[in-house]
């Protein structure tokens, strides 16, 4: 029996020698990115940065003045408030100004019809407008400071006081103020009040009384009294051709 002739069978794909895979040597373009700006650029972050700070700053400043100046609004009644030897509502009757030297003493005195008097240095009317004036000065002697511990008198010039002024008033109340050195800045006086308390005052109030010394308040400025002329007595003058002959002293018998 005759066989039959077999087909070679087709190499299946899997048998198949694969292709070689080759890969274009051709190099493929680079794309380069371009870089892109930022939103917002540095100098303006930096520029924002300086506001922020100087706004805080403001900010920061604005408050401390408000916390300061509430706190002065809450200590100005208290730390501005001026102080004076005497009361200001006490009426001034007398002015007695007694230098330690130089000038006069003088005093002055309301009188019964509540008028400004002169007793000192004499007896006489006062000018009124000068006389309140001085007044005046007495109730408006404001207190620069207080000095603490003034045990030497002397280092104040107040051991032995330049001017003493003594002030009565209404009432019978009578004070003494002892008035001694300048102050190193020449601003004010040291004073003394009753031997007490020894205080700085202004210096203007107390020039005005020490003036009374030297210009008292007349009404009418005395004229001064005309000084005696004394006349030299004559002198005998001798006769002409007469000599003056001494009579010898008498010498003691031993």
């Amino acid at each position: 029996m005759a066989t039959k002739s077999t087909k070679p069978t087709r190499a299946t794909k899997s048998t198949r020698a694969a292709k070689p895979v080759t890969r274009s040597t051709r190099s493929q373009p680079v794309v380069r990115s371009t870089p892109t700006k930022p939103v917002v650029q540095t100098s303006t972050w930096v520029t924002i940065l300086l506001l922020a700070i100087a706004v805080g700053a403001a900010f920061y400043i604005n408050r401390q003045a408000e916390t300061t100046a509430e706190e002065t609004l809450t200590l100005t009644p208290e730390a501005t408030e001026q102080a004076f030897v005497f009361d200001s509502g006490s009426v001034l009757n007398a002015i007695e100004v007694n230098p330690a030297e130089g000038g006069a003493a003088v005093e002055l005195k309301r009188n019964a019809e509540n008028a400004w008097a002169l007793i000192l240095p004499e007896k006489t009317e006062a000018d009124q407008g000068l006389a309140e004036a001085a007044a005046s000065q007495v109730s408006a002697l404001g207190i620069i400071t207080e000095v603490s511990g003034a045990t030497n008198l002397s280092d104040f010039g107040l051991e032995a006081p330049a001017y003493i002024i003594n002030l009565g008033f209404e009432g019978g109340t009578s004070n003494e103020l002892k008035v001694g050195d300048l102050t190193p800045s020449q601003n004010g006086y040291y004073v003394q009040l009753d031997d007490a308390t020894v205080y700085v005052v202004g210096r203007d109030g107390i020039d005005a009384l020490i003036s009374l010394t030297f210009a008292p308040p007349y009404l009418n400025t005395p004229t001064p009294s005309p000084t005696a002329t004394l006349t030299a007595l004559p002198t005998e003058t001798p006769a002409p051709g007469t000599e003056t002959t001494s009579t010898p002293e008498a010498s003691p018998t031993p």
